[in-house]
């Protein structure tokens, strides 16, 4: 397949990213936009000149195009299975933003849908495609600080004031707080860096009175040995975004800290590594797998990790985002 024709589910922010990397793609196509909101569509229609594209309030409507060979899912949380599942359904590939779904239950019926259909199934962890997180990645596969011991990771961010009144807070639609929401990229690089299995977890959580989860502070025991701890904090000061890592091994250590990594061997000065270089992005690999061009980079499978972790955190405090929000 040369020519990939796209249709978008979920017109809001975040389809005006998945557009912009789109455009350095080759002969892709954006053929349809789907979302109730008639200004949302308006303003992505705009703002890239999709004059062409067909509109569709319902995106069931717009599934039955011919002309459509796979979809960007950007809708709210809780929409993201009936929305892939529907587009599967279609015989249409699927790109959908994280988390794939808001159960793991949900995700294995999506996986093994995807696979019976023989269509791609890609989940937006773009994490996996930023030069700072390949090096770290490939740093510990090949033991530059020795056998891993221990792995911290951490997220500041003013999540409770900045998201509050959107549907991010609204467990109807998010199907949980930050842990949900911007932890999920914290979960995917403590998971896809070090390749470790969370075995048990404890956890302390706190919503701030908000209706959903805003802080949660983890500690993690790994099925290979390691220790682990997880903290994402969302009543933080206004417009901070801090993001930091520290994977210790027996050799050393690598430290992330918004953007910058120091490596630590023992018995020499810390540096600054040289990093790999950022060949391609969540939407061009989604292209070149439909295309078979290259292997499905974040497959359904690798997420559905990501939810088993954020189930079991919110188990390991007795907490359900939709119980909570009803009490």
């Amino acid at each position: 397949m040369s020519k990939v024709r796209i249709g978008v589910i979920g017109t809001g922010n975040i389809a005006h990213t998945h557009l912009n990397r789109l455009k350095q793609a080759q002969d892709v196509h954006i053929v349809a936009l789907s979302d109730p909101s008639e200004a949302s569509r308006q303003a992505l229609r705009q703002r890239f000149g999709l004059d062409e594209a067909a509109e569709y309030a319902d995106h069931s409507e717009m599934l039955k195009l011919g002309t459509i060979d796979a979809v960007i899912i950007c809708s709210p949380h809780t929409l993201h299975y009936r929305h892939a599942s529907d587009a599967l359904s279609a015989g249409k590939h699927v790109l959908v933003e994280k988390p794939l779904t808001c159960t793991s239950d949900d995700a294995k019926l999506l996986i093994a849908q995807a696979e019976k259909a023989g269509k791609v199934l890609q989940v937006s962890f773009q994490r996996h495609f930023l030069p700072h997180f390949m090096y770290i990645r490939d740093a510990i596969a090949e033991g530059t600080i020795g056998k891993l011991t221990s792995v911290t990771a951490t997220l500041y961010q003013d999540w409770k004031d900045a998201q509050k009144g959107t549907w991010r807070q609204n467990p109807q639609l998010s199907g949980g707080g930050m842990l949900m929401d911007s932890g999920s990229h914290i979960i995917d690089v403590l998971l896809w860096t070090t390749g470790l299995t969370p075995e048990s977890v404890t956890t302390q959580l706190h919503c701030h009175e908000s209706p959903v989860e805003i802080d949660t502070f983890t500690t993690i025991r790994f099925a290979e040995g390691q220790v682990g701890s997880l903290n994402i904090a969302g009543k933080a000061p206004s417009k901070l975004l801090f993001e930091t890592y520290a994977f210790l091994g027996e050799n050393g250590g690598i430290f992330y800290d918004n953007g910058k990594i120091v490596l630590r061997l023992n018995g020499e000065a810390p540096i600054e590594p040289e990093l790999p270089t950022a060949v391609t992005d969540p939407d061009r690999s989604f292209i070149a797998a439909i295309r078979g061009e290259s292997e499905v980079s974040v497959p359904g499978d690798y997420a559905l990790k990501v939810l088993q972790l954020t189930e079991a955190i919110y188990d390991a405090a007795d907490y359900s985002p939709l119980t909570y929000a009803n009490a």
